[in-house]
């Protein structure tokens, strides 16, 4: 059995552990392989709740604030340095309505407490644990904001964004962290990398930024194609509203402090 644990999101849905903190970020736990930190205290605080203490692996999906803000929490209580996976522009500085929101740490402060892996490729983090890496576009992404790339700024399609793929006997579980390299690309991609279809779609899907008419195609895919939907963070209420709607029990509502088990 494969247990996902939310550690940060917008919002708490559980009243158990007392405690739980929210914020506008994203970080979930496989294992021992940490996916995104949230963006100040939330993943940290509620690992421990959770009774979750160490991770030797850390992977990021993507070079934003909400993201990676959580990041040296978890460094400086670490024992041994835990590797960390991530896209070698996930570095780069970034600015939305020209405030930065790129990851809040510069690269020698991390270098000193991890170890750094930058990969395009996929890449087997954990036994059936698969970083996805840079991911092709055959659909339409969703990108924001602008990101400098040799020293000018340009819009930014967040060509760093990765998910995580875990194989399980049940099929393909994907965990998104904002999916701005978009649904059906991530999905799509995801298989192709474990050679068996994704029933199980869990954390950001960034569906905020479609139209009403996107979602609902993205969630009549959905219906015909997956064992369920958990969705969070960058997918918003709205998107949410529809697609529990259209999906019924696939549709799974889910928080920080949320376990999900496969």
């Amino acid at each position: 059995m494969v247990r996902i644990y939310i550690l940060a999101d917008n919002k708490v849905v559980q009243l158990r552990p007392k405690g739980l903190l929210a914020e506008w970020g994203f970080s979930a736990a496989i294992d021992n392989v940490l996916f995104d930190t949230g963006q100040k205290v939330a993943a940290h605080w509620n690992a421990s709740l959770l009774g979750l203490k160490e991770f030797d692996t850390i992977v990021l999906s993507h070079g934003h604030y909400d993201h990676t803000g959580g990041l040296l929490d978890f460094l400086l209580t670490a024992r041994t340095k835990p590797k960390i996976y991530l896209h070698p522009e996930a570095w780069f500085p970034r600015y939305y309505e020209g405030t930065h929101i790129g990851i809040p740490y510069c690269r020698e402060e991390i270098e000193n407490l991890a170890e750094i892996v930058e990969h395009r490729e996929p890449v087997e983090v954990a036994k059936n644990v698969y970083a996805l890496g840079e991911i092709p576009r055959k659909h339409k992404d969703v990108g924001i904001g602008k990101i400098r790339r040799n020293g000018e700024l340009v819009e930014d399609r967040i060509l760093d964004d990765q998910s995580l793929a875990i194989k399980t006997d049940k099929g393909v579980a994907v965990v998104f962290g904002c999916c701005h390299a978009g649904v059906r690309n991530t999905i799509e991609y995801a298989e192709e990398v474990c050679d068996d279809e994704v029933k199980f779609v869990i954390g950001g899907t960034h569906l905020v930024a479609l139209k009403e008419n996107e979602v609902l195609e993205i969630a009549e895919w959905f219906e015909k194609k997956v064992e369920f939907v958990a969705p969070c963070h960058c997918t918003g209420f709205r998107a949410e509203a529809i697609l529990a709607s259209k999906l019924g029990e696939k549709f799974k509502l889910i928080g920080a402090g949320s376990v999900i088990e496969i």
